[in-house]
């Protein structure tokens, strides 16, 4: 008897491919009066992403502030920008694909040259294409006896946008050099027609007060909806936010020695949930007359479930590039971050942060490395996304050489649940299969098997095994004996 697959097709999201780049980006700063660098901050956001044949091309936008002390000691401030452009090639692209890049900077460097400064930053992409596939399943093979069983299967839905986030405040202080800021999303849920995400910015200002250096913290919440037309039930999604650019204002009241500050972000969104389809499908299948050769195929998804939002105080010794003694008065730990990576328990890195001091009458400056580890207590799955912003930091003496530093880390993990299924795609005959002509076979059971395994080895339909043997519990223990009749033609 020739068997009948009968299939179920449909389409889907796929990820056709993980790259990564990075690029080097240098502005150059030239003015007579340029006097001794102090501290720089770099500002990189991405303006473009398009996939062709062979080829990924993206594109972004380098702002640099560099703060330098003028002849007379006097804290200054510069700003340049600069576009850029890469590519990364890969046989597996195409232009009806779509990329999705997250575009950082991995590291940044002040240099002399001659009269001169110039900033390089390694502008690091990474970058996920995904593209629509066709997926087929089986849903029935007549001729055969199957194993069906029933779950989900997956696809990725994308959405991206922008949105402005305004706040204003007061800060004793007489001026703003320079404001680094990072944002966070704390909660992202998909509703009718829409994303709603919340989250945080943790803003640092490097600031001017008596005179002085000075740095200011705030913490700024956000509440942003982003369209998509293909988001229709209520769950979970995973988002991230990227700081495009930001603005400060100030205007100095100069009655209560304060600011008054006016600050605008353009933030960026990026993110994704998963569209669900209940199915009925073939797990497994054998046929008496004939052998099958049978092709499977296996995803795995990862669902986005929860974000987990974690607030660490974390302090250790620093390293710093200049040497500190008693005679530097500490001003400012200004433009903090953080590196770090994924551990068995929670994250381990450094923070890291300008510190602006003063030494024989004279403003300098050293970047310091404080390093962490954190444990994060809580979480379902190794493959989480994490997020890390530094909410200000604070540096001592509390030895001669030694500098202390302590420091709040905003930790956001985008936990998930991996879901895998295994599906049979086809259904294939490869030749008659051998029958045994004897009256009454004898089978000898492996520890272990259950009903379907032990029907699928004697060619018989679960049904019958049940009938024919009732006194069988599974799963077997290997000690049975299974009496197989068949009866005279």
């Amino acid at each position: 008897m020739a068997i009948n697959a009968q299939y179920q097709t449909g389409s889907f999201t796929r990820t056709a491919a993980t790259l990564s780049a990075q690029s080097m980006v240098e502005i150059k700063f030239s003015a007579a009066d340029l006097g001794e660098a102090v501290a720089v901050s770099p500002q990189i956001s991405l303006s473009s992403c398009e996939v062709s044949s062979g080829r990924v091309n993206y594109g972004g936008r380098l702002i640099a502030t560099l703060v330098y002390a003028d002849g007379e000691g006097k804290l200054c401030r510069v700003q340049k920008g600069a576009e850029f452009s890469h590519y990364i090639d890969d046989e597996a692209l195409a232009p009806a694909q779509r990329a999705e890049c997250i575009l950082t900077c991995a590291k940044c460097q002040l240099k002399r040259d001659g009269s001169s400064y110039v900033v390089a930053v390694v502008a690091d992409a990474k970058i996920t294409v995904t593209d629509s596939a066709q997926r087929s399943y089986l849903s029935a093979i007549d001729g055969a006896i199957c194993r069906t069983e029933s779950g989900r299967l997956y696809s990725a839905v994308s959405f991206s946008g922008e949105s402005e986030v305004d706040d204003d405040f007061d800060c004793v202080a007489q001026d703003v050099l320079v404001p680094s800021a990072k944002a966070l999303v704390l909660d992202c849920n998909v509703k009718a027609g829409v994303v709603e995400i919340g989250g945080e910015i943790y803003l640092s200002l490097l600031a001017i007060r008596d005179g002085s250096p000075v740095n200011l913290d705030r913490i700024i919440p956000f509440k942003c909806e982003i369209p998509c037309d293909e988001a229709l039930l209520s769950q979970r999604g995973y988002c991230r936010a990227e700081v495009k650019s930001v603005n400060v204002n100030c205007r100095v009241n100069e009655d209560k020695g304060k600011c008054d500050v006016d600050f605008n972000a353009v933030l960026g969104f990026n993110g994704h949930f998963y569209d669900e389809e209940e199915i009925s499908f073939v797990a497994d299948a054998f046929c008496k007359d004939c052998e099958l050769q049978l092709d499977s195929a296996t995803e795995q998804t990862l669902v986005d479930t929860d974000i987990k939002v974690y607030s660490e105080r974390v302090n250790n010794l620093c390293a710093s590039k200049a040497k500190l003694d008693y005679t530097c008065a500490f001003l400012a730990a200004t433009l903090p971050a953080a590196e770090y990576s994924r551990t068995a328990e929670g994250i381990e890195g450094s923070v890291t942060a300008t510190l602006i001091y003063e030494q024989g009458g004279e403003i300098r400056s050293t970047e310091i490395n404080m390093p962490f580890e954190v444990r994060l207590s809580g979480l379902s799955s190794d493959n989480g996304r994490i997020e890390v912003a530094v909410c200000g930091v604070s540096l001592r003496q509390r030895a001669e050489g030694e500098c202390e530093g302590e420091a709040v880390l905003k930790i956001t993990v985008a936990d998930g649940e991996s879901k895998t299924i295994s599906y049979m795609t086809d259904a294939r005959e490869t030749g008659a299969k051998a029958v045994s002509d004897c009256a009454i076979s004898v089978y000898i059971p492996e520890k272990g098997d259950g009903l379907w395994e032990t029907a699928k080895r004697l060619s018989e339909s679960p049904e019958y095994i049940r009938v024919t043997n009732p006194e069988l519990t599974f799963p077997l223990t290997g000690k049975e004996r299974i009496l197989i009749y068949r009866p005279k033609a």
